[in-house]
C-alpha cells in the first residue's frame, strides 16, 4: 500500500493540470518549512496562496465553539492544501499544522493570477477541481449522514490504512502514523468515549490490535463490512 498520500484524497489545482502548466506555475513557488506541531495557517486567516507539501505531514482541521477538533484531512508529499483560495481569495476555511518537520513550496495568489493571465486555459482545470470538491463533499456528508458509528471509524482507520498503511503479510496492515483515540475520534466525527468503545470492541474480536503505538488493522475485509451495514 502507499505510504505518502493524503487520507483522503480531493482534487487539487496542480493535479488538475498538465505537466507543462503545473511545472511553470511551481517555478514560481517559494520554500516554507515547519516543525512538528506548528501552525501553517488558521481558520479564517487570508487566503493568500497555496502550498504544496514535499516533505513532511499536515493535518487539516476544524474546531467547533465549543474547542472540539474535526480532522478533515491528513497530507502527506505531493498534497496541495489551501488552493481554493486561488479562486475565491476568501478567508482560510480550515486550519492546517504540521504532524511531523515538514518542507513545502508556497506560490501567492498574485503569482498564480499573473499566470493565469498569461495561460487562460488554466480556468478550464479549476471546473474540474470544483467538480472533484463537490464530489468529495458528498461522499463526506453520506458518511457523516447514513453510516452508523461503527461505520464512521473503520471508514477513518481505512482511510487511513490508504494513504499510510504498510502491508505486513497475512492481510494484516500497519498504519504508519501514531494516533491518539482522540485523533481518530476527530477523522470520525464522532466522540472519544464511542471510539474507544468500539476499538475495544474490535481489539477483543482481533479485528484490530495495537504495535508499539500504532493500529494494525489485522483483517481489512471484515472491517470493511462494517461500511456497508
Amino acid at each position: 500500500m502507499p505510504t505518502k498520500p493524503q487520507a483522503r484524497q480531493a482534487g487539487n489545482l496542480l493535479s488538475a493540470l498538465p505537466g507543462g502548466l503545473g511545472s511553470r506555475l511551481m517555478a514560481q513557488a517559494k520554500p516554507v518549512t515547519l516543525a512538528t506541531e506548528e501552525t501553517l495557517f488558521l481558520a479564517g486567516d487570508p487566503g493568500d496562496g497555496c502550498y504544496r507539501v514535499d516533505e513532511g505531514l499536515l493535518k487539516v482541521s476544524i474546531t467547533s465553539q465549543s474547542g472540539a477538533e474535526r480532522i478533515l484531512a491528513i497530507l502527506g508529499p505531493g498534497a496541495i492544501v489551501g488552493d481554493l483560495a486561488m479562486i475565491d481569495g476568501l478567508p482560510r476555511s480550515a486550519s492546517v499544522s504540521a504532524l511531523r518537520d515538514s518542507k513545502l513550496s508556497f506560490i501567492s495568489k498574485s503569482a498564480f493570477e499573473t499566470f493565469a493571465a498569461q495561460e487562460p486555459e488554466v480556468y478550464k482545470y479549476l471546473l474540474r477541481l470544483l467538480a472533484a470538491r463537490l464530489r468529495d463533499t458528498d461522499q463526506v456528508v453520506a458518511a457523516g449522514s447514513f453510516l452508523p458509528l461503527k461505520g464512521r471509524v473503520a471508514r477513518a482507520l481505512l482511510d487511513l490504512a490508504k494513504a499510510f498503511g504498510n502491508d505486513v503479510g497475512q492481510g494484516r496492515v500497519v498504519i504508519r502514523q501514531k494516533l491518539s483515540q482522540s485523533d481518530v475520534a476527530a477523522m470520525a466525527g464522532i466522540a472519544r468515549e464511542n471510539v474507544s468503545r468500539i476499538l475495544n470492541d474490535w481489539m477483543r474480536a482481533k479485528l484490530i490490535s495495537r504495535l508499539s503505538g500504532y493500529y494494525c488493522i489485522e483483517n481489512a475485509k471484515k472491517l470493511e463490512k462494517e461500511i456497508d451495514l
